[in-house]
This record gives C-alpha cells, structure tokens and sequence, in this order.
C-alpha cells in the first residue's frame, strides 16, 4: 500500500492502493488477480478481512506529520460476507465512529464496482504509545 506513513509488505504483496487518506477515513483498493481468488473463483475470505483491517488501521491512523507513523494493533475485528466478488476492482471505506486517546472503533465496507456490498466490519484498535495524537512519532530507521 501506498500510504504516506505506513508501509506493509503484506499489503504490498496483495495490492491494496490507498484511494483517499485523511483525519477518521480511508479508501483502500484491491484490483482482484487470480492469487486472490479461492477454489471457488471468488475472492477469499481472508482476503477481504485483510482489506477490512487494513483500511480500518489506516481510518485510524491518519498522521498530519509527514516523515512522522502512527501505530496501532487490531484487538478485535468481526467481518460479515455479504456476496460474492469475482473479478473487478473492490473499494474498502473505513470511518472512525468513536473512541479516545487509545483506543478508536471503525466501520468499514467493502463494495464491487458496480456498488454492491460485498463485505462489512466493525473493530476495535488500540493505538501504540507516541501515536496517541495526529502528530505521530518519527519513522523508526529501517
């Protein structure tokens, strides 16, 4: 993914391209290959839990430093699939919808093209020490 302040090579593996990132929201796009799909010939479940997780990290953890991260953990994440995706383009859309300095809850749906509701998630995240505030930390040297 191609985040500002965040770098995955999980999400980089799987394609995730983020579409919109600021302050409780973030868009993240999955353009579906054949390596996403499960015997079926439609996208995996985990696939789509990972998308919902990441968008909803990334809702959460808007930095307003650039150069600077914010860090947080997934405590909890709970994913309902609501129709199948095959082929196309799916857009994951994460909103903050509470929490403090911590710990921050998200909303995040993921739709097909054509706008269908392919899957949703609710989740609880607890943020790292330093990424309390939209400031962050520095970027730890790699």
């Amino acid at each position: 993914m191609d985040t500002p302040n965040q770098h995955s090579p999980y999400t980089d593996h799987l394609g995730f391209v983020l579409l919109e990132w600021q302050e409780n929201l973030a868009r993240i796009a999955l353009d579906l290959q054949p390596f996403h799909l499960n015997r079926n010939g439609i996208a995996h479940g985990g696939v789509i839990l990972s998308l919902i997780d990441d968008t909803a990290g990334a809702a959460g953890n808007w930095c307003s430093v650039p150069g600077n991260v914010r860090l947080s953990v997934t405590v909890d994440l709970t994913v309902s699939f609501v129709a199948r995706a095959a082929a196309g383009r799916l857009v994951a859309t994460g909103r903050v919808i509470g929490g403090g300095r911590s710990m921050f809850f998200v909303r995040t749906e993921v739709h097909d093209e054509a706008g269908t509701l392919v899957g949703f998630g609710q989740s609880t995240h607890r943020r790292r020490r330093g990424s309390e505030t939209t400031e962050g930390v520095p970027a730890p040297k790699t």
